[in-house]
This record gives structure tokens, sequence and C-alpha cells, in this order.
């Protein structure tokens, strides 16, 4: 029996309630650990803002999206931070053997230094870009790709209605998972990632071609990290957050702009922001959501330290977390092909 924290970083998920209820009833039920949340991230360890854990607070917890332990962007490893000693400092303080963190690159990252100091962790991968490597799947990416796709469907109408262009621009730092398959799922005419910077005529043109085909209107889906091949767009923002990470913002209207003046054919674009990592799980992500809560409380049990629960195949299983986070998982370039075949 051992007590046991457990938090959520980086940005909110649908699935990530799942995790928790899954983590919680399968370590009491089965092992007879304890469990205190950890506020807020990293930052509940540092500050020592808790809540305890048990059958009663993990009720109805399945469907509900966003996190009941709040999150942020908290770095332990930043300039002052206080690192892997003010993190053992406060476990030490609340009685805390070891730490589950529920989170993506940035949340894993911490953990993963913790683990290389021996401090014993268990990693849960949590993105709806789906960008971690070490696992096929992250929950909360089918969340935001249907999100994503059911928002295409609507603009398709309205889209047809105008006769306009319209730029949808969908989450995706560094890796285009979402807007590829959202676009083939949502019937999108031209698709724009990180891994493949764009050329602005070959986009415009595979409008106009529409257009000649008598197709008077077209769906351009724009990952937030894409970028035209002669790296002229100055979408990315100067202030970054406490891992570096520059906040991205501005493709869609770049687009909005570029495409209207080179085509002249009306654009509008919108943006998804949020509401993709907003809301209730879809059943494949509660689903996953569970196994991985349950697999991370179980690896813990049998021993394994410094390892993150993850997806080969329809099995899950566990990986070293400085293997999953030694470099992301792009796109996969077969996908981006298929979706290709149906741009213009």
């Amino acid at each position: 029996m051992a007590r046991i924290g457990l938090l959520t970083g980086g940005g909110d998920c649908p699935g990530l309630n799942a995790v928790i209820r899954g983590i919680v009833r399968q370590g009491i039920g089965e092992y007879g650990h304890e469990f205190v949340g950890l506020r807020h991230g990293w930052a509940g360890i540092l500050g020592g803002e808790t809540v305890e854990l048990g059958p009663e607070s993990i009720s109805g917890l399945l469907p509900r999206g966003g996190t009941i332990l709040g999150s942020s962007r908290t770095n332990p490893y930043r300039e002052g931070g206080g690192g892997t000693a003010a993190v053992t400092a406060g476990m030490e303080a609340l009685g805390i053997e070891a730490i589950i963190a529920i989170g993506g690159e940035d949340t894993l990252g911490v953990a993963t230094k913790l683990a290389a100091d021996d401090v014993p962790v268990i990693g849960v991968p949590k993105t709806i870009d789906n960008d971690l490597a070490g696992t096929d799947y992250t929950f909360g990416f089918d969340t935001a790709v249907q999100v994503a796709s059911d928002a295409i469907d609507r603009l398709h109408t309205t889209a047809e209605s105008h006769d306009r262009v319209i730029v949808v621009e969908v989450m995706g730092r560094h890796a285009g998972w979402i807007a590829c398959s959202a676009g083939i799922a949502g019937g999108a005419h031209a698709i724009l990632v990180p891994e493949h910077p764009f050329d602005l005529e070959t986009v415009c043109s595979q409008i106009q071609s529409r257009h000649a085909r008598g197709r008077k209107y077209s769906i351009v889906v724009a990952s937030e990290g894409a970028v035209p091949k002669d790296g002229s767009l100055t979408a990315r923002a100067d202030d970054v957050d406490e891992f570096g990470h520059p906040r991205l913002g501005g493709i869609g209207a770049w687009l909005e702009h570029e495409i209207e003046r080179v085509t002249g054919y009306e654009t509008r674009m919108v943006v998804l922001g949020h509401v993709q990592r907003g809301g209730t799980p879809t059943a494949y992500d509660r689903i996953l959501a569970t196994r991985y809560g349950v697999e991370a409380i179980d690896a813990y049990s049998r021993g394994e330290r410094g390892m993150m629960v993850a997806l080969h195949g329809t099995k899950i299983t566990t990986v070293p977390l400085a293997d999953a986070l030694a470099e992301p998982k792009l796109l996969d370039p077969a996908l981006y092909r298929t979706a290709e075949v149906f741009f213009g």
C-alpha cells in the first residue's frame, strides 16, 4: 500500500477525468493505495495544494470533460523553479511516495527528469495533437478530430450557400494529425500541416480549378503551425510559456487575406481553438483513458518506475519515459498522401 499523488498538466483534454477514475478505482480496489490529487499540475506539488481522492470523488467522472484536478503549464525546472529538490520536498511534506503524471510532452518531460533522479514516477500520455512517440494514440485526439470534423461538415453548407472559401484553423503546433484526420473525415479540399510547408500559389490554383469545374466553394483546413515554403509568415507570437513554446496563432487570418487577394474569391476563416479540447470525450477516448489509468497503477504496483503507459496495436503496455519523449511523433506521410488524393 502506498500514498500516491496524481496530477494533470498542460492543456485540458477530454478523457483526463476518466484516467483519474481508472487509477483511483483500480488502485483502491485492487491494491489498497491512497491517492492525493495535486492541484494545477506541477504547481500542486510545489505549493502543497491538494485534494484527497477516493470512491466518492471519482463518481460520475467518466463522461466529464476537463480535469477535476485543474491544470497549468508550471515547470519546476524553469529558472528559480527548484527542480527535483523542490518536487521531492513537496512529496515529503505531503507524505507522497510516488507521482502519476498525466500530460503531454512538457508534463512528461518533467516526469522524465524526475525519473532520472530516481523519483518514483509513472506517466500517462495526454495530448489532442497525438504527437507523443512511444504510443499509437493519445487520448483526447479522437475527440478533437470529431469536434473538428463536425465543424467542417457544418461549414460545407454555409460555404456552398455563399460561394465562399472557408479556412478552418485547427490545433497542431508541430504535427498535423488533427488537421489531416479531420480534413479527410470532413472532405476538405486542401489540408496544410507543419510537416509539409505549403506553396500558396498551389493552394490557390487548386481552389481556382474547383471553381472552373463549377464547384464555387472550397474548404481549407490548416494546422496552427503550418507555414508557407518561403517562410514569410509572421503568425508566431513573441510571448512564450514556461516551457519556452511560442504561442501560435494567425495562420487562418493570413490565409483568409492571401487566398482572397490571389484568387479574388470571397474568403472567411474560422479558428476552432479551445473548443477542440473541451467537452465530453468520445466513447473511444473514454475507453482508452480508462485502460491507461488502470494500467498506470498496475505498472506502479508491480514495481515499474520511470515508465509511460502506451497503446501498441490493441494492447496497453509500458515504455520508458525517456524513449517516448526522445522525439515528437510527426504526421504519417502515408496518411497525408491519402489526403492529397482529394485536394482541389
